[in-house]
């Protein structure tokens, strides 16, 4: 009971603590929608309708240098970024559970981050608390502060030099740091991170993280897996019979 009510406490910290963390960024999302050509109200409906924050700056990206000429290639672009939410949706699938309206609900806020809070807690129970918390309280955040950003955008000038335009990496940074203790998920990691750093000035926006996630399934592939622990083997660890 009480190795379950310090898991819950902590899926509960860890969703509030990225919540924070991502839904700063939004400042930064807000004011270069607004630097783009956008006006508060078509930047603010970005948040609510897209929300997935890499979609949406690849879109504001490619509007700010090709003008509303360049929607095509920006939806585009939007749409590569999106790609990988599907599948996080498939991975969150078990872990949200219950009907198929509940898991419809889950979608709009299956996002790296939600997947990220979820996948490093240690109980069914604290996955999906670490799901729900953190989907909800940035979808939340990130809007409220969407439009704080494109209210203040000329007040603020360039939000990179606040730092902001790292905050979500930084979050998920560290959340993705204590799951690399084998050399495999090193690998894997450094791998698909040099490829989407060379890609990122060769190609359009989007192409890179695509291109990564495909390294990495390949390296994951080619590096020699440990043996999955059997039923009996765990039971016999936890001093049970099998």
């Amino acid at each position: 009971m009480m190795e379950q009510d310090a898991a819950t406490r902590r899926a509960w910290r860890d969703g509030i603590g990225v919540s924070v963390a991502t839904s700063a960024y939004g400042v930064s999302f807000g004011a270069l929608g607004v630097a783009a050509g956008l006006d508060v109200w078509q930047t603010c409906v970005l948040s609510l309708l897209m929300f997935t924050g890499g979609s949406q700056f690849a879109f504001v990206g490619v509007i700010a240098t090709g003008g509303w000429g360049a929607l095509p290639a920006a939806i585009a672009s939007a749409a590569l970024l999106g790609v990988r939410n599907v599948a996080y949706g498939l991975r969150m699938a078990p872990v949200v559970g219950g009907s198929i309206a509940r898991r419809l609900t889950a979608f709009p806020f299956t996002i790296d981050e939600s997947t990220a809070v979820a996948l490093a807690q240690s109980s069914a129970r604290a996955r999906r608390i670490g799901f729900w918390v953190t989907g909800i309280g940035i979808y939340v955040g990130w809007n409220l502060f969407t439009l704080l950003g494109a209210l203040l955008g000329d007040v603020l000038g360039d939000p990179r030099a606040y730092g902001l335009d790292a905050a979500a990496a930084a979050a998920f940074l560290a959340l993705l740091w204590p799951r690399l203790r084998r050399v495999e998920a090193v690998a894997v990691g450094v791998a698909a991170g040099v490829v989407a750093g060379v890609a990122t000035p060769l190609t359009m926006p989007g192409i890179p993280v695509l291109i990564a996630g495909a390294v990495a399934i390949v390296v994951a592939a080619a590096l020699p897996g440990r043996r999955p622990p059997r039923v009996d083997d765990e039971a016999m660890t936890a001093g049970e019979k099998p």
